[in-house]
């Protein structure tokens, strides 16, 4: 047999194997799925989770196949933090998410180099971007204008509780309060005057509850929060069994038992992030995306709950409203 007739048979015979053994490729490194770390002050077993992973499905990420998605939680206290975003920076991550101030915060200071996408109530105002249009370093996101959704939930309340002139509000201790002179003056225009009531963990809200009936509190407006979102279900019941009149902060929180919410639904606010977020893991620098606002917002009413409270909700608001629960 000549040389060449060799050459041929050798050939053929490792593209046979080849063939017939498809794991011969297996040994061979795959591509480096991006890894991103998506930081949470509440808990893991929060139902909102499975609406979480769905919205990064629908965003072209899907884990284990597209993405590794580290996810971190807080358990509602605040101050694990910032040993949470160092661990992530500690990984090398891709990109760091970061929900409400604090946990933007903790990443902020945690690097200064991976790109941070966080979502607060004002980004601008808390000092984690220079403007909206320019965001000018690290991070960019989701701006939630809290100032003018706090006014707008205030002044929904005072609608279902007319004689209302005392309101408490439960604020996340750990968030800034730079928009708090401007809810304060907005309720003192209603008629109302507020009670602050800082929170920090689930520990805190018995006392605030106890702390608001014996100010005599006529309703509750709990401010934009993770954390606070995070405990919503303990504080619908105390509000209950304190028969408290509370508005939330997002319409999700009426179908667990809430009186009443406004605001971006959450779905459309992991929308906004992911879109962000698939933005830079593409190439766009954090400090040239511009930081987007919902643009869309949602009018939630439990009637069933305004009942056993001895509300009557005005008709007109229930014809307006968005989502009624009977």
């Amino acid at each position: 047999m000549s040389s060449r007739s060799w050459c041929w048979l050798a050939l053929a015979t490792t593209v046979g194997i080849a063939v017939l053994r498809p794991d011969a490729l297996v040994g061979q490194p795959s591509p480096r799925l991006p890894t991103v770390g998506i930081i949470f002050a509440g808990s893991s077993t929060d139902p909102l989770q499975a609406i979480r992973r769905q919205t990064l499905r629908d965003a072209g990420y899907v884990e284990g196949q597209t993405i590794d998605a580290k996810w971190r939680f807080a358990e509602g206290r605040n101050e694990r933090l910032p040993a949470l975003a160092s661990e992530l920076v500690s990984r090398e991550v891709a990109a760091i998410v970061t929900f409400g101030g604090a946990a933007t915060a903790a990443a902020r200071n945690a690097t200064a180099k991976i790109p941070i996408v966080a979502v607060a109530d004002d980004l601008v105002a808390e000092g984690h971007v220079a403007s909206l249009a320019r965001p000018g370093g690290n991070v960019t996101g989701v701006s939630l204008l809290a100032t003018e959704l706090d006014l707008k939930r205030l002044e929904l309340l005072k609608q279902v509780v007319p004689s209302a002139s005392r309101v408490a509000v439960f604020k996340d201790a750990t968030t800034p309060s730079s928009h708090l002179a401007t809810l304060q003056a907005g309720g003192h225009a209603m008629g109302i005057t507020l009670q602050i009531l800082e929170i920090k963990k689930v520990e805190d809200l018995e006392g605030a509850f106890q702390a608001a009936r014996g100010w005599r509190a006529q309703g509750l407006n709990v401010l934009a929060s993770p954390l606070l979102n995070g405990l919503r279900r303990t504080i619908i019941e105390l509000a209950a069994r304190y028969r408290l009149p509370a508005m939330h902060q997002w319409p999700e929180s009426v179908r667990d038992g809430g009186l009443m919410a406004y605001g971006p639904t959450q779905t459309v606010l992991y929308q906004l992030t992911f879109a962000q977020l698939d933005k830079v893991l593409k190439g766009a620098k954090p400090s040239e995306l511009p930081v987007v606002q919902p643009a869309e917002f949602k009018l939630a009413l439990n009637v069933r709950t305004a009942k056993a409270l001895g509300l009557t909700v005005p008709p007109s608001m229930v014809s307006r409203a968005d989502q009624v629960i009977h």
